[in-house]
């Protein structure tokens, strides 16, 4: 019986009691599991199906070419993100954003301990961690803008420029940048509140040029609802 570790992103019911789960995994990468009986009265797991939750899952072997079956799963790590407003609707925007793109992401350990990292960020009350956490991809898909010495960045080339190549990239978006792309431990950087929205904004819009098919989440409003 296989057996994987992962992050849960989304699951949708399936029928009366069933469900179908989509993770981002230790060994895999993203992949989705049929879920049995989860919606039963009994079931009282289906409480564990938190966004971003760490959970251990029990695989029964594949049969055909569907997708494979949990015969149990289990919680790693409990913890209490999801009891703060705020830290709640950083992983729901966090949860909702790695499930519309990384759905061809294969296995990639550094991705897998970033996520680790950023949960244990969140559980700190580090309410900006997932700016940061967003930069970070970028860096281990290899496509983080490169340091120079100009001012303000450009979006389209991935490079720093001594113009303003795009509106929202004005010279403050531009310098926490560069600050968070330079530093060593990037989650200690402190983000202005007054800039926490244009900075998400401009991270939106760095991806939408490098990471094909990139989709900008629906839970985007709520997040900025909530910082504002």
């Amino acid at each position: 019986m296989n057996s994987q570790n992962g992050f849960l992103l989304s699951y949708i019911k399936y029928g009366e009691n069933d469900a179908v789960v989509h993770c981002f995994t230790e060994e895999e990468g993203f992949q989705s599991y049929f879920l049995k009986g989860i919606y039963t009265k009994k079931n009282k797991k289906k409480a564990l199906l938190l966004p971003l939750s760490k959970l251990n899952f029990s695989l029964l072997p594949m049969r055909g070419n569907g997708i494979q079956t949990i015969s149990r799963f289990e919680m790693i790590k409990s913890n209490d993100i999801y009891t703060d407003i705020r830290c709640n609707s950083v992983v729901f925007f966090i949860s909702d954003f790695l499930n519309q793109n990384l759905k061809h992401e294969n296995k990639n350990h550094h991705l897998f301990f970033c996520l680790e990292e950023f949960i244990n960020e969140l559980e700190n009350q580090n309410y900006q961690s997932h700016l940061i956490f967003l930069i970070k991809i970028l860096k281990i898909q290899g496509v983080a803008p490169l340091i120079n010495s100009g001012k303000f960045l450009d979006p389209e080339t991935g490079t720093f420029s001594s113009e303003l190549m795009h509106h929202i990239f004005n010279e403050e978006i531009s310098a926490i940048w560069l600050a968070i792309l330079s530093s060593e431990d990037p989650y200690r950087i402190k983000i202005s509140s007054s800039y926490r929205k244009d900075f998400l904004d401009s991270i939106l819009v760095y991806y939408h040029y490098h990471i094909t098919d990139f989709r900008i989440p629906a839970s985007l409003e709520i997040i900025q609802q909530i910082f504002e």
